[in-house]
């Protein structure tokens, strides 16, 4: 579906008009099938929490062209049902809880602070994303990985391609091999010097034979991919969209009350809902949903830019609102599957933004908002590029 060019933030005039007219209805995808599309929050939730429904991208019916082609074995355990989802989830859930995190905010705010002073002595304008947005998180993840940063061209390069809905899936599959074969070295790295870090972790597990290497490296890029892209397009699209609403930056600006600052990033977040490809299930059973029949076999996709748009849910859902309270928000999914790292995220983000707009107070875009690149091919959506001045 296209956005309106005069509205980048906002999700597109079909899908408004879909969700206006019943929350479920069928869509048809490239290759002809015809799956399901959940427009509305309750029917999300209600789906995104079903264990009828199936995130195994091998299942027949499973809502995308190609079934599991290209980049999908690349994102190991979020496509994968119980209890094999679960297990290999609980071998990565410590470094990604909320305490661990929060021990880390002293470090990510001498990246954000390191990154800022580095910008501060290069004359404007400046590309915010390759300044900022793309660095600060890589060099999080990498620390939290125990990846080397200096390493960062190859993984961002490749994830590039696996995220970008344009890249053919021999392409994906090709940055796939590239990553994998990448993260097996390191595991052997990490097997003969291990750290403190999630590789060294893996590495352990490996040698153990609690997991095997492909899987070990699979998780690997999944966590590598998700641990930088998805924050960094939120770090550079939410600061786009606070220059857009000046009265909502200034509130942002001139209050250092924790909770604005908490209440800002969840607003931010649900308004911008950067996974556009929605979240995708498959029926294992015959499931009935707001007057609706989903037979087992069937593909459903939860578009949650626009659940997270719902205006039974959040009124005046088009209006960004930072005092609102959208902790109950979608965009980090919902159910089992819901991101694993979403504490990290929020962290980053509370630092990113504040930190930012803190040091620089006189940010602003140096182009207009007509000239700025946005990712309307990637499944994750941000721009490619931030000119800013100040």
């Amino acid at each position: 579906m296209t956005r309106q060019a005069r509205c980048p933030f906002d999700p597109p005039p079909a899908g408004i008009a879909a969700q206006q007219a019943a929350p479920l209805l069928r869509v048809e995808l490239a290759d002809g099938s015809t799956p399901w599309l959940a427009t509305r929050y309750a029917e999300q939730r209600a789906l995104l929490s079903d264990p009828r429904m199936s995130a195994d991208i091998t299942r027949p019916g499973y809502p995308i062209p190609g079934g599991g082609e290209g980049a999908g074995s690349a994102f190991s355990f979020i496509l994968m049902d119980d209890p094999e989802h679960a297990r290999l989830r609980r071998m990565v859930t410590a470094p990604f809880m909320v305490k661990r995190v929060e021990a880390m905010r002293p470090a990510v705010q001498e990246i954000v602070d390191g990154l800022l002073d580095d910008m501060l002595v290069t004359d404007a304008p400046v590309d915010l994303v390759e300044a900022f947005a793309l660095p600060m998180p890589s060099l999080v993840i990498c620390r939290l990985l125990g990846v080397p940063y200096s390493d960062h061209d190859l993984f961002q390069s490749n994830s590039k391609i696996l995220i970008n809905r344009e890249t053919s899936a021999n392409e994906k599959r090709q940055a796939v091999g590239a990553l994998v074969d990448y993260l097996h070295g390191l595991l052997r790295l990490k097997a003969e010097e291990p750290g403190e870090d999630v590789f060294s972790d893996l590495a352990r597990r490996v040698e153990a034979n609690e997991l095997s290497s492909d899987d070990a490296a699979m998780m690997g890029v999944l966590l590598l991919v998700a641990g930088h892209e998805t924050t960094a397009n939120m770090i550079a699209l939410g600061t786009l969209a606070l220059l857009e609403h000046p009265h909502q930056l200034q509130r942002l600006r001139e209050n250092n009350d924790p909770a604005l600052v908490t209440s800002a990033v969840e607003e931010l977040l649900r308004y911008l809902t950067i996974v556009h490809d929605g979240r995708k299930r498959v029926a294992l059973e015959d499931i009935e949903v707001a007057g609706h029949l989903i037979r087992a076999g069937e593909g459903v996709i939860m578009a949650t830019d626009l659940g997270n748009r719902d205006p039974q849910v959040f009124p005046e859902p088009n209006t960004l609102d930072l005092r609102r309270d959208a902790r109950h928000h979608i965009a980090f999914g919902f159910g089992v599957h819901q991101c694993l790292g979403q504490p990290l995220a929020r962290m980053e983000l509370q630092v990113a933004y504040t930190t930012l707009f803190r040091r620089i107070p006189e940010l602003k875009l140096a182009v207009p908002l007509d000239e700025v690149p946005f990712k309307h091919d990637g499944s994750v959506y941000g721009v490619y590029e931030l000119p800013v001045t100040w």
